[in-house]
């Protein structure tokens, strides 16, 4: 399925789609004690058939972050299967970049391994927070994650100073690409913060090069706040969802023929903020996949996560 058909009418074609909302699909009950509130970042890994895996970050009653699971079959995903009653990823140790919590960025299949791509949390005293990105791996479908080293894959550095984040990880002709998040600066508030967007590449999926280059910036002041990449491929296309945010997060989409240089699109005419309930306030952290001839979003709703996250479905008009 193209999700755009004409490269000469691109935004026309773009403005003429719509994301059908399904729902809301999951919300942490709150039984669990990892799992007290939120489910962020959802990210979607097929399994058979018409099941997939999702993988989300919730809090602790502290604010830390684990990364946790449901199972969903598409056909009739308001019914939840194996919800995982442990994390699959918790807290580092003490002392390192992840000891306030792991949040989830993306799963990349590599031979019968899984490569689970993560940002550490770690609070600070001067700023709010430093967060890096780290790597568990599971040597087959149904073995567990275990970290590949308790410091990060890709650390702060002087390219990266403040934070990394929202990893977003694929595999193309043998090549890793990733797209990641970097704050640029800090201020005396959250809204002086500068958060952008930027790309990798790696022969292993463990040692990265970073182009330090900017592929997504804001546009106007008020704009201090982009994350979430997910990025697929589409013929001689790439395609970019991410959030953005001024006081409040929204969707947005970008085009690319080479997957470095981007032109943004602005916010993604198809789907927007609910008239009421879980999804009214904001929508955020985009997960885009395909399946069969379908194309799908997970995607949250109010509170950064903390109302759970939904499913969408493509419809090109």
């Amino acid at each position: 399925m193209q999700l755009i058909l004409n490269n000469n009418e691109r935004k026309a074609e773009v403005s003429s789609h719509n994301w059908r909302k399904i729902g809301q699909i999951y919300k942490p009950s709150g039984s669990l004690d990892w799992a007290v509130t939120h489910g962020a970042n959802p990210t979607a890994e097929h399994l058979y058939d018409d099941v997939f895996r999702i993988y989300f970050s919730a809090r602790d009653q502290n604010n830390r972050s684990s990364i946790g699971s449901i199972e969903i079959d598409l056909n009739n995903p308001f019914e939840i299967n194996n919800e995982s009653q442990v994390p699959i990823l918790g807290p580092g140790e003490l002392g390192m970049f992840d000891d306030c919590g792991a949040s989830i960025g993306c799963i990349v299949p590599v031979g019968k391994r899984r490569f689970l791509y993560y940002m550490g949390w770690n609070l600070a005293v001067t700023v709010p927070w430093k967060n890096a990105i780290g790597l568990a791996i599971s040597e087959s479908p149904e073995a567990p994650f275990i970290r590949y080293s308790t410091f990060p894959i890709l650390p702060l550095s002087e390219e990266d100073p403040f934070t990394i984040s929202y990893p977003w990880v694929t595999v193309e002709n043998g090549r890793y690409r990733m797209w990641y998040g970097s704050n640029l600066k800090w201020g005396p508030i959250k809204a002086d913060m500068q958060h952008v967007l930027k790309y990798a590449e790696s022969d292993d999926g463990i040692t990265w090069t970073r182009f330090n280059k900017v592929i997504i910036d804001a546009d106007y002041p008020q704009e201090y706040a982009i994350c979430r990449p997910c990025v697929i491929q589409d013929n001689d296309r790439y395609w970019m969802w991410y959030c953005s945010r001024g006081e409040r997060y929204r969707i947005f989409l970008a085009e690319s023929s080479d997957g470095i240089t981007w032109k943004k699109l602005g916010k993604d005419a198809g789907i927007d903020v609910s008239s009421d309930g879980w999804d009214a306030d904001m929508i955020e952290y985009p997960c885009v996949f395909r399946h069969k001839e379908q194309v799908y979003m997970l995607y949250c709703g109010a509170e950064y996560g903390k109302g759970g996250f939904g499913l969408a479905v493509f419809e090109q008009s």
